[in-house]
């Protein structure tokens, strides 16, 4: 797929981090943009940037999302690019003793099933969406029709001490890709999913430089955190290159993660 002013892209997740640098490299080649995110102030700031639009998203709202696509259909056409970069985590141990009393506590229910429903759930009702929409178009010169990047994590395969509902969403995410490739692939629908590793992202940037250099000291080659244009590097690579497929590619620096 040629990346141009002819074509116009959703990025989930796009006010910050690895969804803010994906919208930036997209729009340099020219690309129409829409930011589906719950940061209102960011997502307008960036959009009015990029000369994009913001929409109010959160992925886990059928109604909200429904909105959104409407939205930014409305100002800059009918997306061909669709990429899912909105998520959310946070440790929970499957159970657990409280310092204190010494209780066992059990993983709260609610907050498996928001982290899943924002993940796992929010992932797919974007892409079906997405996909209904791009099913409108007539295909490019080179017979795609569109082209849909998920985000997982390298946590669904190296889920860490307290990663269960992160790690099952990102999995489930790896386990989607190839099914609904093959389910778009009469569409002229691409469909591949990136596994970052650690990423120098606003969530980390919350952590102490000493955590920072620990977790960079981790990776094997180059010992330092992923930059957020590394990932989006890799989403052109993968929008742009039409033989990508149904694949799910680790982009780490050979890091495979420890138990903790």
């Amino acid at each position: 797929m040629k990346l141009d002013s002819s074509v116009s892209a959703v990025i989930t997740g796009g006010a910050s981090g690895l969804g803010e640098a994906t919208a930036r490299r997209l729009a340099s080649h020219g690309v129409k943009v829409a930011l589906f995110d719950l940061d209102a102030e960011r997502g307008e700031a960036l959009a009015k940037e990029l000369g994009g639009v913001f929409c109010p998203v959160d992925v886990s709202s059928d109604d909200q999302v429904t909105a959104g696509f409407a939205k930014a259909r409305a100002e800059i056409g009918q997306e061909r690019i669709l990429v899912n970069c909105a998520g959310i985590g946070g440790p929970v141990k499957t159970v657990s003793r409280d310092r204190e009393t010494g209780a066992i506590v059990e993983f709260p229910m609610d907050k498996f099933e928001r982290t899943v429903g924002v993940n796992l759930f929010g992932t797919f009702r974007c892409i079906k969406k997405s996909a209904a929409g791009m099913l409108t178009l007539d295909p490019m010169d080179d017979g795609e029709r569109g082209a849909i990047v998920n985000t997982a994590s390298v946590a669904a395969e190296d889920g860490q001490i307290g990663q269960a509902a992160y790690a099952a969403s990102k999995a489930g995410i790896v386990g989607l890709t190839l099914t609904v490739a093959r389910d778009l692939s009469a569409e002229a629908i691409r469909v591949n999913t990136i596994l970052p590793g650690i990423f120098d992202t606003p969530l980390l940037g919350r952590a102490s430089e000493s955590v920072r250099a620990s977790l960079a000291a981790q990776v094997p080659f180059p010992k330092r955190l992923g930059k957020a244009d590394e990932f989006a590097q890799v989403v052109e690579l993968l929008v742009s290159c039409g033989y990508f497929n149904g694949e799910d590619v680790r982009l780490d620096g050979a890091i495979r993660m420890a138990p903790r």
